[in-house]
């Protein structure tokens, strides 16, 4: 089965959603397959002009599955305000797919983004403060949260306090600042 695959090679700002939006209206399905919402591309279909951020370009075509994959980092409040921006503006969001291996950016993970962006003083990178960074570095070290544990609270849970009894000792110890409770995130996520 033949593919046609997207592939930017410049860290954003190369076309890469005008060229998605161009031939997404050819193809079945249009797959967002790693990034978070630090960055997105604007879509002009008539006299309706939509930003995404983190929803796949293929949801303004009728025909086309689109797909949040398992290597996105999904910032719920971002996704959601997305489909509703769409939805008002007629859009069909049902055919929108999220991988339930996709990890969530956790309102903890902003505080350490934020917190480890002031540390570094006139070295700091230029993060966009989003969280994608600290829910990579969470991905990779097995303890981040995916769109699987909304499913189930306990388990939900448990990896909240997890993830906090670490970065708690950081944000405490490191930045002299106020742990962040475990059940209010959970609450907040649930």
């Amino acid at each position: 089965m033949p593919a046609l695959i997207v592939v930017g090679a410049q860290w954003g700002d190369e076309g890469k959603g005008k060229v998605t939006d161009l031939i997404g209206q050819s193809v079945d399905w249009v797959v967002k397959f790693n990034g978070g919402n630090n960055a997105g591309h604007t879509i002009v279909v008539g006299d309706q002009k939509f930003g995404l951020h983190l929803i796949p370009a293929g949801i303004l075509s009728p025909t086309v599955t689109p797909v949040i994959g398992n290597g996105v980092v999904v910032d719920l409040e971002v996704m959601f305000a997305e489909i509703k921006m769409l939805e008002e503006a007629g859009v069909d969001c049902s055919r929108l797919k999220v991988s339930l291996n996709a990890h969530i950016i956790p309102p903890y993970n902003k505080v350490m983004d934020g917190l480890a962006e002031r540390s570094l003083g006139e070295r700091k990178i230029g993060t966009t403060g989003r969280g994608i960074g600290p829910t990579y570095a969470d991905k990779m070290n097995r303890i981040g949260l995916r769109i699987q544990d909304l499913f189930d609270e306990s388990i939900l849970r448990q990896k909240v306090r997890s993830a906090l009894s670490g970065k708690n000792f950081v944000i405490e110890k490191q930045f002299s600042e106020e742990p962040i409770d475990p059940e209010t995130i959970s609450d907040q996520l649930l």
